[in-house]
């Protein structure tokens, strides 16, 4: 646990730089629904919600690599990326299981980065409680 609490900066720059890339949804909307999985939507409204994807997800991800040089934000900004991250898991997995087998290594990567972020936020509020 402290191994975590040590490198969050490092941990929330690679969680934050790795999320931003999202972006581009919000430029090519097209092409990254068939990089991420494998189909496209068409018409004015799939480009609308898909480049709004693409740009909250990217958000989020300034908000990590933010929230790396701004401790006191930590919190708030590893609860509200953990809570996105475990929200799109769990909509691909109740709704998208057919597309598990391409975004399985990014939903992989994003447990992953929920559990630090849960390991950090458990140990910061156990050093707090015990001081």
């Amino acid at each position: 646990m402290n191994w975590v609490i040590t490198n969050m900066k490092w941990i929330m720059i690679v969680s934050g730089a790795l999320t931003c890339t999202m972006l581009y949804a919000a430029i090519a909307p097209q092409a990254a629904l068939r990089t991420t999985f494998g189909e496209s939507l068409q018409g004015p409204l799939a480009e609308i919600v898909v480049r709004n994807w693409g740009a909250l997800i990217a958000l989020v991800g300034g908000m990590l690599i933010y929230g790396a040089y701004h401790p006191p934000v930590r919190p708030l900004v590893l609860t509200v990326a953990g809570l996105s991250k475990l929200a799109y898991t769990g909509l691909v997995v109740a709704y998208g299981a057919q597309y598990l087998g391409k975004v399985g290594v990014s939903i992989g990567i994003d447990l992953v980065m929920v559990l630090l972020f849960a390991g950090y936020l458990v140990g910061v509020r156990r050093g707090q409680s015990a001081a």
